[in-house]
């Protein structure tokens, strides 16, 4: 029985795309595998915090020398990380924002990228063995042979920081060109959920 974290990054509710495609995707796995088990966090919503320098405190100097603000963020830290590898595959929804990703995603990845915890002390990894799908909503469309292809500063971005702790083994889908007219967008969605169709049964 494999064991799903599921994070959503938009600042949106209803309305957000990644938050509908994830957990349509979500709803189609659990035909295939009901004994599934998902932990669920909402950092669009109910934002992590950022790195303080009671965070770098606590992450890098030794335990004598933590303070109170130290060890409440390491606590919380800690929890985030527990979820990470608790998990064996992730789901994130993750929309793009000024081609990157969302402010409040990256305080997340910023709070599980720790020495020791997901990386060594020489930079290997430690995340590894786990699966990862990125479903990402964009405003344009960013394909390789798209002009704006260049602009794209979230997928590399994700491959690299989450192969850095370990995980290589990514999927991405983009629901593409959402706001270039109602057919575009129309199609868009259309291909991303034919896409998630596909994946609930063979990822």
């Amino acid at each position: 029985m494999s064991h799903i974290l599921h994070v959503d990054a938009s600042s949106r509710s209803e309305r957000s795309v990644t938050r509908q495609l994830t957990r349509e995707f979500l709803d189609l796995r659990r035909i295939e595998h009901p004994q599934e088990v998902v932990t669920y966090r909402d950092v669009g919503r109910f934002p992590v915090p950022h790195v303080t320098e009671a965070w770098i405190v606590g992450a890098f100097a030794p335990p004598e020398a933590h303070t109170h603000e130290a060890r409440e963020a390491m606590a919380f830290s800690d929890l985030l990380i527990e979820e990470l590898l608790g998990a064996d595959r992730f789901v994130f929804g993750v929309p793009m924002y000024n081609f990157s990703v969302p402010s409040a995603f990256k305080a997340y990845v910023d709070q599980i990228v720790r020495v020791n915890k997901t990386i060594d002390s020489s930079w290997q990894g430690l995340v590894r063995n786990k699966k990862a799908l990125f479903i990402t909503a964009r405003g344009g469309s960013y394909a390789p042979e798209s002009p704006i292809h260049p602009f794209d500063f979230q997928e590399p971005w994700l491959r690299t920081i989450f192969g850095f702790i370990g995980v290589s083994d990514v999927t991405f889908v983009h629901a593409q060109a959402l706001n270039m007219g109602d057919e575009q967008r129309a199609a868009g969605m259309q291909e991303a959920k034919r896409q998630l169709a596909d994946l609930a049964k063979t990822w």
